[in-house]
């Protein structure tokens, strides 16, 4: 690593109070707590740490969770130091009676949960709210599951039905900002079950389903002559680079080549 690194904010997610990338050469910090449950993956190096008195290692494999009010530190282990992303999730995130379970076993082994939590952190990186709310739901249902001894799973109503009513509450109107918190309370689901069975049902997860619709508005509002600024507006994206990194994945051109007819780049 040719230079520290450090950067974080506070995401527009509900759960989520911070997100944190860094990368340090050789660094100590002393024992302290945190209010939030601190979740996080390194990507390269080791890091050791103390946690409630014992020694642990957070490696480059899995998912490492601290939870709050507990007493710990940590130390690069490796020569070159170490890289992290860390999502600090608000107290009410997890339930509290799985501390104890986490201060025992704070690294969760876990190839499919590793990878959700990385689409968490990018989806937080590039503001995709929606996207962030279904993988934050996966991420803590799947922690919990771990931190409780892998019980059973509750019987689940049948995702057909839960897709489809779904689906009808996003076609209402795609454009507005919506929670999918909001959509599984107005249908008695919880939000993991929602996003299995939307995914189950259409083949693709809820966020994914609802950019589409998006992106079918703003194209025939772009067809029409709208400035693409106003487009995005108009159509639920943050903003035009919002829209224009959209476009791209789907249509590999931007929305103003794509509405003066100057096909892919």
């Amino acid at each position: 690593m040719a230079h520290d690194i450090v950067r974080a904010w506070r995401p527009g997610v509900p759960g989520v109070a911070e997100v944190l990338h860094a990368a340090w050469r050789e660094h100590s910090y002393p024992a302290h707590t945190h209010d939030t449950w601190t979740v996080l993956i390194v990507d390269d190096g080791l890091i050791g740490y103390g946690l409630d008195g014992r020694e642990h290692a957070a490696q480059d494999v899995g998912v490492t969770v601290l939870p709050p009010g507990v007493v710990h530190d940590g130390r690069s282990v490796s020569a070159a130091g170490f890289r992290k992303r860390v999502v600090y999730l608000e107290e009410g995130a997890l339930d509290g009676r799985l501390v104890g379970h986490a201060v025992d076993a704070p690294l969760v082994v876990d190839d499919s949960l590793r990878a959700r939590f990385a689409g968490l952190d990018r989806a937080l990186t590039l503001r995709e709210d929606v996207a962030a709310e279904s993988l934050l739901a996966l991420v803590t249902e799947g922690l919990a599951w771990h931190l409780s001894g892998r019980p059973a799973p509750p019987r689940e109503p049948p995702p057909a039905s839960t897709a489809r009513n779904a689906r009808d509450l996003l076609d209402a109107d795609p454009t507005r900002p919506i929670r999918l918190a909001e959509i599984a309370d107005r249908i008695g689901v919880t939000v993991p079950h929602l996003v299995r069975a939307f995914t189950r049902e259409f083949g693709l997860p809820p966020h994914r389903y609802l950019v589409g619709r998006r992106l079918d508005l703003a194209r025939r509002r772009l067809l029409a002559g709208e400035p693409a600024a106003d487009v995005a507006a108009a159509t639920g994206f943050h903003d035009q680079a919002h829209l224009a990194r959209h476009f791209r994945r789907l249509l590999r051109t931007t929305p103003g080549r794509y509405q003066r007819g100057g096909g892919a780049t």
